[in-house]
């Protein structure tokens, strides 16, 4: 078996909006420290995603001194990390209902004036409930504002093998995984079970569907046809495209680039 190697760690703090890339993270039970915890949403407290605004992609992430720093065309606004919760209200990302705050005013209308709607920030306390689908956990685990799962794992032979089959390749921030490991064969995440990376222990839950994200280019916020037509050619099942794996985690250490992945020798 080849070695496995995580070679990068992605969190996307602001959810839709770009992520950023990390030489090591802090694993939690909801996700990556940082990850997923903000998101914007509409007058009606729905989340806002580049699936229908694009433009989302084009504000960029970075850490500075402590905080968040988001960055639009040469605008830029700093989120603190450490905000106290105050204000709490419900907020929709799909079909759950999220207890969240408003950062401030001020960075909602920075937001709203950019993104060309009225807009809220808000924030997701690491202490509310949002659990993942029961139908595929056990543990009652909880998750961010991903989509569903806390983590996912995609690896760089998988996208490789991709590249392959199209005219133009892409780059896999096109499918916005936490994890990029090199070894191995493409695809084999597909059903791997129980893994580590590191010192911390993580399960395969389920494949990833992939829904119209990708498409999005995220340099430039333009919406296209690939990855997923070509995907479409031979990774579709039951009308449902796969690309990565998700998982959770049981225990939560730090993780760092270049941190082994070992396999139970029961995994393919």
């Amino acid at each position: 078996m080849a070695d496995l190697t995580l070679s990068q760690i992605w969190v996307y703090p602001i959810k839709s909006l770009g992520g950023m890339s990390l030489q090591s993270a802090k694993v939690m039970s909801k996700g990556l420290q940082f990850d997923r915890r903000w998101m914007l949403v509409d007058s009606n407290g729905q989340f806002l995603t580049q699936r229908v605004h694009s433009k989302m992609a084009l504000f960029k992430l970075s850490l500075f001194e402590g905080n968040l720093k988001v960055d639009f065309k040469g605008h830029s606004i700093l989120i603190a990390t450490n905000h106290k919760v105050s204000g709490l209200f419900d907020a929709q990302v799909w079909d759950d209902v999220v207890s969240v705050f408003e950062v401030s005013k001020v960075h909602s209308k920075w937001f709203s004036e950019h993104l060309g709607m009225e807009c809220r920030d808000v924030q997701f306390p690491e202490e509310n409930a949002r659990r993942v689908d029961p139908k595929y956990v056990s543990n009652e685990e909880h998750v961010s504002l991903a989509d569903a799962y806390p983590f996912l794992i995609i690896g760089q032979s998988s996208m490789d093998d991709l590249n392959k089959r199209m005219e133009h390749p892409l780059s896999i921030k096109r499918f916005r995984p936490n994890f990029v490991f090199t070894g191995g064969e493409p695809y084999e995440e597909d059903s791997w079970k129980n893994i580590s990376i590191g010192s911390t222990q993580f399960i395969g839950v389920k494949r990833c569907a992939r829904c119209v994200l990708p498409t999005v280019d995220p340099e430039t916020g333009e919406k296209g046809v690939e990855p997923l037509r070509t995907l479409s050619g031979y990774r579709k099942v039951d009308s449902k495209v796969y690309f990565g794996q998700n998982l959770i985690a049981t225990n939560h250490n730090e993780i760092h680039v270049g941190d082994r992945i070992a396999l139970k020798t029961s995994d393919t």
